[in-house]
């Protein structure tokens, strides 16, 4: 696949995650009517965590604190606090037609990249079935509105020369393969996390400078690209494209490539973290009050309350509606979100039908249409979509009453889309679920974020958010808070008693620190 196509379907496809439902419960999980059963403020005899968030953060953040406990004797309990009846956080899948013998689709958390080493460790540890999306983004087309700028053909060796000729004749030789080297660059920064020098932070933005990447963060993705000579037509199209589907908001991002997800669903990457965790995991549980009671904090739920050592915030403060003591809450400023509307439907047509997008009946389609702002930007209209994805085909059961091919379509849209407009697009339209969501934050240049140590023993992982927001650096963040959290109340951290690195000798050693395979809280 061409370095174009790839920084498209790549970008569009290594984000974050959505806050929806899953179709079941988990059994091994604590309903609300197991919860706690007394409602004495005493101090706990054996120290106590609680965790408020069972997404991506509040799993991996139970994670970590049972990898030091495993490794260094600890003596702690862990309590997880969850408003939702899943695990998962903005992760969740649903079943075509109800059918869980059909395979799931992703509604929030689509896929990770290999760059996101946590992730991938886990899919790997817990055993996890993987599938990649490479074959099925072969083709992708880039649409203002009114007309296609540029369509990628992938698959056979003469396309592929084809789509080379195609970007270089537009974008020219140079755009691309600066905007490589920055990606690469960046990456490579970033891979410094998972190493045994990664650094601990409480400082998100004293993170942002020792990466070097204060540049970056405080301009547009248009003027830090522009500030580094690349071609504007290239930014404002493919660039935006690929981001415009990740965020909903323009040019914001950049990813690396490897696209993956796990095959039932991402959100079994969380489960087995709590359940690997040892945690006591309280699902339907609103958390509505955090207090302070000496050095210690008191946790206020819908099913009463409990006095621990320490807190971890794993979730966006604001959507939460806990309240905390003022000059807490004082010390994280209000985070926008973006609104998307996300629309999963099945159809009996293998692609869009071309006349919608003005073409003859005859032309072939792009599995995959990204769009870009940049033809309202030239007096043209707004796309009435951010992104048209086919998935492949449903694999129905033999023998079923219907076994005609229906294909897999995921929307994102600015606006619901009705069923008329899924009619003149994709003609007879089979099963539809629709689901209106605050996808990701809104992420405008800044260099000021929340502090992650809010106060001794109370921590936010969601600082980081502001930063970057995935799935993936939701486990990084996690995995400092815990770090500095263990540190300060039990002076050793996940891979031992220095903060600024691991123990020599101590923790798993079965990876060299030096290898490519180290993966800083996985191994020390």
């Amino acid at each position: 696949m061409s370095l174009l196509a790839k920084l498209a379907v790549y970008s569009l496809l290594a984000t974050s995650v959505v806050c929806l439902q899953f179709p079941f419960k988990l059994p091994f999980f604590k309903q609300k009517e197991e919860l706690l059963i007394e409602n004495q403020l005493t101090a706990p005899v054996t120290p106590r965590i609680a965790i408020v968030g069972a997404g991506a953060a509040g799993s991996s953040a139970a994670f970590w604190i049972s990898k030091a406990k495993e490794r260094f004797g600890i003596d702690v309990e862990i309590d997880v606090y969850e408003r939702a009846s899943y695990v998962g956080g903005r992760s969740t899948i649903v079943y075509p037609y109800n059918d869980t013998t059909l395979a799931p689709m992703e509604l929030g958390a689509s896929i990770f990249v290999d760059a996101n080493k946590n992730l991938m460790r886990a899919a790997k540890e817990f055993n996890l079935t993987l599938k990649d999306f490479i074959d099925e983004f072969a083709d992708t087309g880039l649409w203002d509105g009114q007309k296609f700028n540029i369509v990628l053909n992938e698959g056979t060796y003469s396309k592929s020369w084809w789509t080379t000729l195609k970007v270089l004749w537009r974008y020219g030789y140079s755009a691309p393969v600066k905007t490589r080297a920055i990606v690469k660059n960046m990456i490579a920064d970033y891979i410094s996390l998972y190493t045994a020098a990664s650094p601990r932070w409480d400082d998100v933005a004293g993170l942002v400078e020792r990466m070097n990447w204060t540049d970056f963060v405080n301009s547009t993705t248009l003027e830090y690209l522009s500030s580094k000579g690349i071609a504007e037509k290239w930014s404002r199209e493919m660039v935006e494209a690929a981001t415009r589907v990740n965020y909903g908001q323009g040019t914001c991002s950049l990813a690396a490539t490897g696209a993956s997800a796990v095959r039932d669903g991402n959100f079994l990457i969380f489960e087995n973290f709590l359940n690997r965790s040892g945690a006591n995991v309280y699902l339907n549980t609103e958390t509505f009050f955090a207090s302070q009671a000496s050095s210690r904090w008191i946790i206020h739920t819908t099913s009463g309350s409990r006095i621990y050592n320490a807190i971890i915030l794993a979730a966006p403060f604001h959507h939460t509606n806990i309240t905390v003591p003022s000059d807490l809450a004082e010390l994280i400023p209000p985070q926008p979100y973006v609104r998307l509307h996300v629309t999963l439907l099945t159809t009996k047509s293998e692609s869009t039908n071309p006349v919608y997008f003005g073409l003859s009946p005859d032309e072939k389609i792009p599995k995959v249409i990204l769009t870009t702002h940049e033809g309202v930007r030239n007096g043209g209209v707004e796309p009435e979509f951010n992104s048209i994805s086919v998935h492949g085909q449903i694999q129905k059961v033999p023998g079923s009453a219907d076994e005609d091919p229906e294909w897999k379509v995921k929307i994102f849209s600015k606006e619901r889309v009705s069923d008329e407009w899924l009619e003149k697009v994709f003609g007879k339209v089979g099963w539809v679920y629709r689901k209106e969501w605050d996808a990701y934050p809104v992420l405008p240049p800044t260099t000021k974020f929340p502090p992650v140590r809010l106060d001794q023993g109370f921590y936010y992982v969601n600082a980081f958010e502001p930063f970057i927001s995935t799935m993936e650096t939701e486990t990084i963040a996690s995995r400092n808070v815990v770090d500095l959290l263990l540190h300060e109340e039990f002076g050793s951290g996940i891979c031992g008693s220095q903060l600024s690195g691991p123990e020599t000798g101590e923790g798993d050693a079965s990876r060299d620190e030096g290898s490519e395979d180290f993966v800083l809280g996985w191994d020390c």
